[in-house]
C-alpha cells in the first residue's frame, strides 16, 4: 500500500475586508463631491471565451474596492444627501433556472443584507429605477472610459432636458470619477496590507517550490504548473497576471508568456509570477540556475542586479521618490555593466547617453494592490515627482538583459536578470513583504541542492 502524501502546509488566512469599511470608503469619497451630484458606477461583465463559455469572472477593481461585490452585471449608483439611502446597487434577478446552472445570486436583499449598502434593486427593475434615482442631480461622476457609464449618462441628459419643462434642475454634465477613487487606492488600509502580505507569501512559498523542482529536462509549463498549483493549494483564485518563466535567452523577453521551451543545464531562468488573493496581486521575480549553480558569468551579473536592488530596496521611505530610486539603480547597473565591459567609458557619460538601455529598458516600481500595476499617479504635476507615504506598495525590480550580438562576450549572451520584491512603506521605513522567496546566491543554491 502506498504512504499517503505529504501536502503542503496551509497559511493562515487573513480577514476579510469589514462591511464596514467598504461603507466607509464610500462615505469618504461621496465627502469629496460637490452638493447634488451622483456617483455612476459599472461593475465588471462576463466574457465570452468560446461560443457558450466565458473566462473566470473578475471584478471590476474601483467597484470591488467600493463594494466587496464579486458579482458581474452590477451597477453602484451613489447619491450624497438622499434621505432614502445613500449608496444604491442594481444586481442580477434572481433567478432559480440560472441559478442552477451557475450558482446563488445576491439578490437586492442580499447585496443589502450581506455588503451594507443602502438599498438595493434587481436589474429587471434598473430601466425604471435609475432614472427616478438621477433626476434632479446637476452633475454626474462616472468612470469616462467605461461605455455603460457613459450611456447611463447621456441617458440622464435626455431626461433631464425633458424635465426641464417640469422645472427639475438641469445636468450640467459629467465628470471622470476614477481619480478620486484611485487617489483613495494608492494608500492601502491595515485590512488592504494584511490581503497584500498574505499574497505576497504564497507567491514566495511558490516560488521556492519551483527552485527546489527545478532540473535539466524539465520545461518552462512545468515550472509554471508548480507555482500555480501552489497559488490555488494556498486559497490564491490563481495568477495575479500571466505568468512568465523565461529560461535562457527567453528571460530578455520582459513580457514572455509562452512558457514552452525546454530548461537547459547550463541556463538560468527567470520566473515573474504573483498569486492574487482576494483580488489583491502578489509580483515576485526571481532568477535562478536551472541546475542549481550559478557559472561566473551569471553569478557576476545576478551580483550587480542584487546589489542594485537590494539598495533600491532600502532607499524605500517616506519622502522618497520613485525618480530617485530609479536613478539610484540606473547608476548602479550602468556601473556594473562598466565594470564587467559590457559598457565602455565613464559611468555618467553612458548614462547622460542612455547607452545603459541596451541593458535595461524598463522603470524600476509600480505601485501594487487591487491591480498589479496598481492605480494612482507617480507625479504630483509635471516637474514633481509623488514622496512616497505610509500604507503605500511598490514593486523594486531592477533587472538586466543581455542580448545575443555579435559584440558581445559569450559567457554573458542571452542572459536575462531580473529580482523583484514587493514593498510597504511604513511610518519610519518600509517592510518587504516577499522576503520569503531567496535572492542572495548561497541562500539560492542552498535551497536547489538536490
Amino acid at each position: 500500500m502506498l504512504p499517503d502524501p505529504v501536502l503542503p502546509t496551509l497559511l493562515p488566512r487573513p480577514s476579510a475586508i469589514s462591511v464596514d469599511e467598504y461603507r466607509q470608503r464610500r462615505d469618504a469619497l461621496m465627502a469629496q463631491l460637490p452638493d447634488n451630484s451622483a456617483v455612476v458606477l459599472p461593475g465588471a461583465e462576463l466574457m465570452t471565451r468560446s461560443r457558450d463559455s466565458e473566462f473566470a469572472f473578475r471584478q471590476n477593481s474601483d467597484f470591488y474596492y467600493l463594494t466587496g461585490i464579486r458579482e458581474p452585471e452590477a451597477l453602484l449608483v451613489l447619491l450624497p444627501g438622499r434621505s432614502e439611502g445613500e449608496s444604491v446597487v442594481f444586481c442580477q434577478d434572481r433567478d432559480p433556472t440560472m441559478e442552477a446552472w451557475t450558482g446563488r445570486r445576491l439578490g437586492a436583499v442580499g447585496v443589502v443584507t450581506e455588503h451594507g449598502v443602502d438599498q438595493a434593486f434587481e436589474n429587471a427593475d434598473r430601466a425604471e429605477r435609475l432614472p427616478e434615482l438621477l433626476a434632479g442631480r446637476e452633475l454626474l461622476y462616472l468612470p469616462l472610459d467605461n461605455a455603460e457609464a457613459v450611456s447611463v449618462a447621456e441617458d440622464a441628459l435626455q431626461d433631464a432636458q425633458a424635465g426641464l419643462r417640469r422645472g427639475r434642475p438641469a445636468l450640467k454634465g459629467w465628470l471622470d470619477i476614477s481619480p478620486l477613487i484611485h487617489e483613495m487606492r494608492l494608500v492601502k488600509s491595515d485590512a488592504e496590507i494584511a490581503l497584500l502580505r498574505h499574497a505576497a507569501l504564497i507567491s514566495a512559498h511558490a516560488h521556492k517550490r519551483a527552485m527546489r523542482i527545478s532540473r535539466p529536462g524539465l520545461s518552462e509549463f512545468q515550472l509554471q504548473a508548480e507555482l500555480e498549483h501552489e497559488f490555488v493549494w494556498q486559497g490564491a483564485s490563481g495568477p495575479a497576471y500571466s505568468t512568465i518563466v523565461g529560461g535562457g535567452a527567453n528571460a530578455c523577453v520582459l513580457h514572455y508568456i509562452e512558457n514552452s521551451a525546454p530548461l537547459s543545464d547550463e541556463s538560468l531562468v527567470l520566473i515573474d509570477a504573483g498569486a492574487e488573493f482576494d483580488l489583491y496581486a502578489g509580483d515576485i521575480t526571481r532568477t535562478f540556475p536551472v541546475a542549481g549553480r550559478f557559472s561566473d558569468a551569471q553569478r557576476a551579473l545576478y551580483q550587480v542586479v542584487l546589489d542594485a536592488q537590494v539598495r533600491a530596496v532600502n532607499a524605500v521611505k517616506p519622502g522618497a521618490t520613485l525618480a530617485d530610486i530609479h536613478q539610484g539603480v540606473v547608476r548602479d547597473l550602468t556601473a556594473g555593466l562598466v565594470e564587467l565591459g559590457l559598457l565602455e567609458g565613464d559611468v555618467q557619460a553612458r548614462i547622460d547617453d542612455e547607452s545603459y538601455r541596451r541593458f535595461y529598458l524598463h522603470s524600476t516600481s509600480h505601485w501594487l494592490g487591487l491591480d498589479v500595476h496598481d492605480v494612482g499617479t507617480y507625479r504630483l504635476d509635471e516637474q514633481t515627482p509623488r514622496p512616497l507615504a505610509a500604507g503605500m506598495v511598490l514593486t523594486v525590480e531592477p533587472g538586466l538583459y543581455i542580448p545575443c550580438d555579435d559584440d558581445i562576450p559569450d559567457a554573458y549572451r542571452g542572459i536575462g536578470i531580473r529580482i523583484e520584491d514587493n514593498v510597504l512603506v511604513t511610518q519610519e521605513s518600509h517592510e518587504v513583504l516577499t522576503a520569503g522567496a531567496p535572492k542572495e546566491i548561497v541562500e539560492i543554491e542552498a535551497l536547489m541542492v538536490k
